[in-house]
């Protein structure tokens, strides 16, 4: 799994006109799913994202977790985070995984988010054409892929 996550002031999706889920402070997290990935994987990513210390204290340096502030979650499942653009002019989408599988991963890291303690977390619409606002707080983006834990290069 990989995970492309934004620490925002307000993030909101909507799927034509419909408003499907909006937070305050917080972070927005795209998530994509490639083939081998496991429940395992949706844990880790949770437990990784819901503790990361990337908002400021007092003193202006990262040491607050998403729990930490009681912010929420904004959660776009995004199949392009595994586009190939190595080859040609148009990305390859071969290693993203099919819906099937995809779907009810991101559903269950929604549910370890959840577990993790994080109070707020709101979901797009899985395959749908969404409208995604986001009102980047730094900017602080970080990426983070859980296929590269497994290797051992990302603690």
């Amino acid at each position: 799994m990989r995970a492309l996550v934004q620490r925002s002031k307000r993030g909101a999706v909507s799927v034509d006109t419909e408003m499907l889920g909006a937070i305050g402070q917080g972070l927005v997290i795209m998530v994509g799913v490639t083939h081998d990935d496991l429940e395992q994987d949706a844990a880790w990513l949770a437990q990784k994202i819901a503790h990361l210390r990337i908002f400021e204290d007092e003193a202006g340096k990262f040491d607050r977790s998403l729990v930490q502030i009681s912010g929420g979650a904004l959660v776009i499942s995004q199949f392009t985070l595994y586009g190939d653009t190595r080859k040609g002019r148009r990305p390859s989408f071969s290693d993203a995984a099919q819906p099937a599988v995809a779907e009810p991963l991101i559903e269950r890291f929604c549910e370890f988010l959840k577990t993790e303690g994080v109070p707020d977390v709101q979901t797009g619409k899985f395959g749908a054409h969404m409208l995604v606002e986001i009102e980047n707080d730094g900017p602080v983006t970080l990426w983070l892929d859980t296929n590269i834990s497994r290797r051992g290069n990302q603690k």
